[in-house]
């Protein structure tokens, strides 16, 4: 004879099990979901940076920063745009290594000429009076920094002071044709 009380401790926790389990399965679907969308937008801005008013604009910022002529850049649209990718990684919306990997050379190069010798983005904060201005940048130089040591190990130091990688990643930039 089966016995009640058995049976239904046994429906009981075979219940919980499949509740569980379903939480998990779902929590594993949104989780692939979010990275998905995450490559997805990271294709995106890839596809935006590597547009032809883009390429201008990197190009326009690239032959100011290496003529040392901030005061003549127009426009701060490659400055904008990694801020607008440091928002988003910040906020977990873009996964960091995919940003890692798709723009990583840029931002630091970019971060590092814009900071060295002169530091730019802190007078265009204080220009604007505005503190704030470009920290999502910033949070994301340190960030991509970060990825670089844990990927480089004890390499990333030597990596470091290669500092001719910038102003290579400049001139390069600064060669760009719009396309």
């Amino acid at each position: 004879m089966v016995d009640l009380e058995d049976a239904a401790l046994w429906a009981a926790v075979a219940t919980w099990v499949l509740a569980i389990g379903t939480l998990i399965a779902l929590y594993w679907q949104a989780r692939q979901a979010g990275l998905l969308n995450s490559a997805n937008a990271v294709i995106t801005l890839r596809e935006r940076f590597d547009s032809p008013r883009m390429r201008r604009s990197r190009r326009h910022t690239a032959e100011r920063l290496l003529n040392d002529e901030l005061g003549d850049i127009t426009s701060l649209e490659v400055l904008t745009f990694f801020e607008l990718i440091g928002a988003q990684t910040k906020r977990r919306i873009l996964d960091e290594e995919m940003v890692w990997e798709a723009f990583g050379g840029w931002i630091t190069s970019y971060y590092r000429a814009f900071r060295t010798p002169v530091d730019r983005i802190q007078q265009l904060r204080d220009t604007s009076r505005d503190p704030l201005l470009f920290h999502k940048f910033e949070w994301l130089n340190q960030r991509i920094v970060s990825l670089d040591r844990r990927q480089l190990g004890e390499a990333y130091d030597a990596s470091v002071e290669a500092v001719e990688n910038t102003g290579m990643l400049l001139r390069r930039e600064a060669a760009l044709e719009p396309d």
